[in-house]
C-alpha cells in the first residue's frame, strides 16, 4: 500500500512538472530577446559550439518561420527567424523553430553539413536528444501553412483544364505582386500539361491606389502559352 501511495505521488509531481512547463511556454513576451535565448541553448544543448552563429529576426521571410545561411568566405553562419509568422504564434514555435536552426547550424560547424533541407539521422539525433530533455516537440519541418496564407495575398487563376486539378486548383498565391512567368522552374511543364493563361483575381486593399509605384508592378496577366 505504501509502495502504491509513493508511486501514485511520484507520477502526480511528474504530472505538475510537466504541466508547469507546458505552461511556462505560453508566457506572453511580445518582444522576446531571441539573442538571449540562442546564448541560452547554446550553452545548455550545444557545448558552446555555436558562438560564432548570428541570430535575428527577419521581417522579410513569410513563406518559412526559419532558415540557416552560410555565407561568405569566412562560412558565416547566420539564422534568420520570420518575425511575420512567428508573432502569430505561441512562443513554443517561436523556441522550437530556434532550436531547429541551431541544430542545421551545429551540423555545419562541425561537419560542414551545409545541406539546410537535410534531416537525416544526424539532425534527428539531436532533435530526439533535445526534445528528450526538455519536452519540446522539435520536429523536421516547420511550415506554419495558415499564417503562410496570411501573407500571401497576390492571387492569379489560371484558365485552362489545371484549375480543375488538385491540390491547387489553378491558383498561384505569392506574398509579392510577381505574376506567373517562365522564371517560374514548373512554368515549363505547366505549359506543356495545361496550356492557360493566367489572370489576376486578388489582391491586397487599397494597393495600386494612389502612392504605389505602379509603373513597378508586374503585369497581371501572364500567359502560359508560347508566342
Amino acid at each position: 500500500m505504501e509502495d502504491d501511495l509513493l508511486l501514485a505521488i511520484q507520477l502526480q509531481e511528474r504530472f505538475n512538472n510537466d504541466s508547469k512547463k507546458r505552461k511556462s511556454w505560453e508566457m506572453l513576451d511580445p518582444n522576446p530577446d531571441i539573442r538571449a535565448m540562442f546564448l541560452g541553448f547554446n550553452a545548455t544543448f550545444f557545448w558552446g559550439k555555436l558562438s560564432g552563429v548570428e541570430v535575428k529576426w527577419s521581417q522579410r521571410m513569410t513563406l518559412c518561420a526559419g532558415v540557416c545561411s552560410y555565407e561568405g568566405r569566412g562560412g558565416l553562419c547566420s539564422i534568420r527567424l520570420s518575425e511575420p509568422l512567428l508573432k502569430l504564434r505561441p512562443r513554443k514555435d517561436l523556441v522550437q523553430t530556434l532550436l531547429h536552426e541551431m541544430i542545421h547550424a551545429l551540423l555545419f560547424v562541425t561537419q560542414n553539413n551545409r545541406d539546410r533541407d537535410g534531416h537525416g539521422p544526424e539532425f534527428c539525433k539531436h532533435m530526439n536528444r533535445i526534445n528528450d530533455a526538455t519536452g519540446t516537440k522539435i520536429s523536421v519541418y516547420h511550415s506554419f501553412h495558415d499564417e503562410v496564407d496570411v501573407y500571401r495575398q497576390h492571387w492569379w487563376k489560371c484558365n485552362g483544364p489545371c484549375q480543375n486539378r488538385k491540390p491547387y486548383f489553378g491558383f498561384v498565391k505569392r506574398a509579392m505582386n510577381r505574376a506567373p512567368s517562365s522564371q517560374d522552374p514548373w512554368w515549363e511543364d505547366h505549359r506543356r500539361t495545361c496550356g492557360g493563361t493566367y489572370a489576376k483575381v486578388k489582391e491586397p486593399e487599397g494597393y495600386g491606389k494612389k502612392g504605389k509605384k505602379d509603373a513597378a508592378r508586374p503585369p497581371s496577366l501572364a500567359s502560359s502559352r508560347r508566342r
